[in-house]
């Protein structure tokens, strides 16, 4: 689907050609594509500010039956995100128009001061992020994905970046598949047909697949998993997916809450609360997608996925608050809020793999606290980790892939919120304040000393509205971060 060429246009004929303009600087070095902008800036309603965009049929020079001009704004705010968000733009555009392909231009004047490589890698994604359409529960479907996404570059330019559109259409296909689990509704992806889901792709991927059915986690002691699960009529799963490459020096594991549907439990969620709880698996779909992308990356580590996935539901056999459950890890653990449960179902996956593979990385993903979106809104997720260089590394990455992360603190005598009269810990601390820090905290007491970082996405992981290169529902996010990280570990 993504290509790129490096082709005259006075010579070879395309049929749409998509130019990024500058509302105050020129960001192209060809002759005939400056003529373009300078004649299209000619029309009153095209400045090149942001969003802007006009459409000139049959130029003169360039063998093009339509050339679509959309708007950058000022050449000092333009960055890879501003390209991305341009290039998914520019798909969409497309898409409205009932197109099939088209050739997208690549800026190359110095006035843009980023590498071309990193501006390129960001159009590449913007664009394939962006060429996607859920549609896949509505009979009328009308609208169709591009076919094709060329990207017009210099000789030297596609020498040098001959093999990323293979990688960036890997990651991407990834987060795209993410987004279509996160947005499936809860009645399609319950834990056992979620977990045979991952399976059939993961398997397509050709990695190793392993999945827990109940049974198996009651005999091997999954005690705060099969809790949570209790309310349910659907049965819970443990996937377990590796990537096992020959002579790995080193084992690195993801861990994804997958809560398929969150009610609450016991502890309802208010109306208003509910409507969008089938994204709370977002973490497992990210996880599940970052380990298929990685299977056609192929990098020199082996990698673990492990995957809890559950419903949490009220009814008669549901747990309740003031329960005390035993963890994996053989901690006891006092229930204080039935609606705090991805915290349990993590900290028993986390254990097992601890126990199984001994990796020397382990990152957990969830969509874990309401809190953390008060603090850091919907689009930037909370990273919480004892050890500075895995920490610096994830926001490296979220600052590359736009997949955007914060540091948030983790004091140790916030833990005396978490303090039970009865058990080991407790779920929940005993204030309202700082839900998200407690919630890492509670997991910082099953890692034992293995490098560790939390990542709570419960802002980014869904949207209601669409942007530049994502439409409404799930958004994937986590699975190029995490494909980013991995280059940095």
């Amino acid at each position: 689907m993504l290509q790129l060429k490096s082709i005259d246009l006075r010579k070879i004929k395309v049929k749409t050609v998509v130019i990024p303009v500058s509302e105050d600087r020129e960001i192209h070095t060809d002759g005939l594509i400056r003529a373009a902008v300078k004649e299209a800036k000619k029309f009153k309603e095209f400045n090149g500010k942001k969003e802007e965009e006009i459409t000139l049929h049959d130029f003169p020079g360039l063998r093009s039956k339509r050339i679509i001009f959309m708007g950058l704004g000022a050449v000092k705010g333009v960055d890879p995100e501003a390209l991305r968000a341009w290039s998914g733009r520019a798909v969409k555009k497309c898409i409205q128009m009932s197109l099939s392909e088209t050739l997208m231009v690549v800026p190359t004047a110095k006035a843009i001061k980023t590498e071309f490589s990193l501006n390129l890698e960001a159009m590449l994604e913007g664009a394939s992020l962006g060429n996607h359409l859920f549609d896949r529960y509505k009979k009328e479907k009308k609208q169709k994905s591009l076919k094709q996404i060329s990207f017009l570059v210099p000789l030297a330019e596609l020498k040098k970046n001959a093999r990323l559109p293979r990688r960036v259409e890997s990651i991407c296909r990834g987060a795209l598949l993410a987004r279509e689990w996160v947005s499936m509704p809860p009645n399609d992806k319950r834990p056992e047909r979620f977990s045979s889901l991952i399976a059939t792709e993961a398997k397509k991927a050709k990695l190793t697949v392993k999945i827990l059915d109940e049974h198996a986690l009651k005999q091997k002691g999954f005690g705060a998993l099969l809790a949570v699960a209790a309310g349910s009529h659907s049965r819970p799963r443990l996937v377990i997916l590796e990537y096992k490459p020959k002579k790995a020096r080193k084992t690195i594991a993801f861990v994804g809450k997958g809560v398929t549907f969150d009610a609450g439990g016991i502890n309802l969620k208010p109306s208003g609360s509910l409507e969008d709880m089938k994204m709370d698996m977002s973490g497992a779909a990210a996880v599940a997608a970052t380990l298929i992308a990685v299977a056609s990356l192929k990098p020199g580590v082996k990698i673990i996925g492990a995957i809890p996935i559950v419903e949490n539901m009220p009814s008669g056999t549901a747990y309740r608050p003031g329960d005390i459950i035993e963890s994996h890890d053989g901690k006891t653990v006092e229930i204080g809020n039935t609606d705090a449960e991805g915290r349990l179902i993590l900290i028993d996956a986390m254990s097992y793999v601890l126990k199984q593979y001994k990796p020397g990385v382990m990152i957990d993903l969830a969509t874990l606290t309401g809190a953390c979106i008060i603090a850091l809104g919907e689009k930037i997720a909370g990273v919480f980790s004892p050890d500075d260089g895995l920490a610096e590394s994830i926001l490296a990455a979220g600052e590359k892939t736009h997949e955007r992360c914060w540091r948030m603190p983790l004091p140790e005598d916030y833990k005396e919120q978490l303090k039970s009269e009865f058990a080991d810990i407790n779920n929940i601390g005993n204030t309202r304040w700082g839900g998200a820090i407690t919630a890492a905290l509670f997991l910082s007491e099953f890692v034992k000393d293995t490098r560790w970082a939390h990542i709570d996405i419960a802002g980014p992981a869904y949207i209601k509205k669409p942007n530049a290169y994502c439409g409404p529902g799930g958004t994937g996010f986590g699975v190029r971060l995490l494909c980013d990280l991995l280059d940095k570990l």
